[in-house]
């Protein structure tokens, strides 16, 4: 993965419908603090149309050593790895190949 590439990390959750409030809430402060962090671009927060169960959490950076780094600060390791090791097992950073938008990193 390029260094100076954008990325977007996609985590995936299975949430129970008796926990959706408290994942919602560690979400809010997980983005929250990972926002204050060099790099960060935005954020999109989502439930699986087809399962009501099955959330992620989307965000974007400048690239991947933006996000690496973020992960080592104190206060993401306070507020946003809780969350982020109840992710699914599975790849999260993804390099953006190619984007249509008027903020398309990617032309």
């Amino acid at each position: 993965m390029r260094q100076n590439g954008s990325v977007i990390v996609i985590t995936r959750y299975s949430v129970s419908e008796a926990d959706v409030e408290a994942f919602r809430t560690d979400a809010a402060a997980a983005v929250e603090v990972l926002s204050r962090r060099p790099g960060y671009r935005g954020h999109r927060l989502g439930r699986a149309a087809d399962d009501p169960t099955l959330w992620t959490v989307v965000t974007e950076w400048d690239g991947a050593g933006f996000y690496r780094r973020a992960l080592s600060d104190f206060d993401v390791k306070v507020n946003a790895v809780p969350l982020l090791s109840r992710a699914l097992d599975e790849p999260t950073a993804f390099e953006i190949m190619d984007a249509q938008g008027p903020d398309s990193p990617v032309s």
